[in-house]
C-alpha cells in the first residue's frame, strides 16, 4: 500500500476496504469515553477490535490485551488513544507487528512516533478521528442485531 498523505481520501478507502482487525491501544471501559464510543462504531461497521489496556477483562465482547506484543493474532491497523508523549513508545511496539497503518486519533501529534513509523515503511495518520473519516468516505453500516 503506498504511504499517504494524511488528507489523501482515496488511500482512507482503500484502508478502510482493505483492515479487518483494529487494535485499539488505550480503549476504555468506560462507555461514555471517546475510545469506546469510536471502537464500538468500528465494531458495528464490521471490523474486529482488540482492545490494548493494562487492564484485564472484556471490552466490546472481546478480551484485552496488556500490550502489542501479546495480542496472538495479526492485526491490519494500530488506532492510538493515548497522550502524545506515550505514542512513539506505542510506534516501537506497533512496528513489528508489521500494521497496514498506524493511526493516531484526534488531538495526537507525535513526530517521534511520525519518524518512526515512515522509517519502517507504515503509514502513520495523525490527528485524525477514524470514526469521522469511515463515516465521512463510507458512510455508517450499522449492522443490526437482526441481520446477524
Amino acid at each position: 500500500m503506498p504511504t499517504p498523505s494524511s488528507s489523501d481520501d482515496k488511500w482512507m478507502r482503500l484502508l478502510f476496504v482493505q483492515v479487518k482487525t483494529i487494535a485499539v491501544v488505550g480503549l476504555s471501559h468506560q462507555e461514555a469515553k471517546a475510545s469506546y464510543e469510536v471502537a464500538s462504531y468500528l465494531k458495528q461497521n464490521g471490523f474486529r477490535i482488540i482492545p490494548v489496556n493494562p487492564t484485564s477483562g472484556v471490552i466490546l465482547g472481546e478480551a484485552v490485551y496488556p500490550d502489542l506484543g501479546s495480542i496472538p493474532v495479526p492485526i491490519d491497523l494500530v488506532n492510538v488513544f493515548r497522550p502524545s508523549e506515550a505514542c512513539a513508545d506505542i510506534v516501537r511496539q506497533a512496528l513489528p507487528l508489521k500494521p497496514q497503518a498506524i493511526w493516531l486519533q484526534l488531538g495526537i501529534e507525535n513526530s517521534a512516533a511520525s519518524e518512526l513509523a515512515a522509517a519502517a515503511g507504515i503509514p502513520l495518520v495523525s490527528n485524525r478521528c477514524i470514526k469521522i473519516e469511515h463515516h465521512r468516505l463510507l458512510g455508517e453500516k450499522v449492522i443490526k442485531t437482526s441481520d446477524l
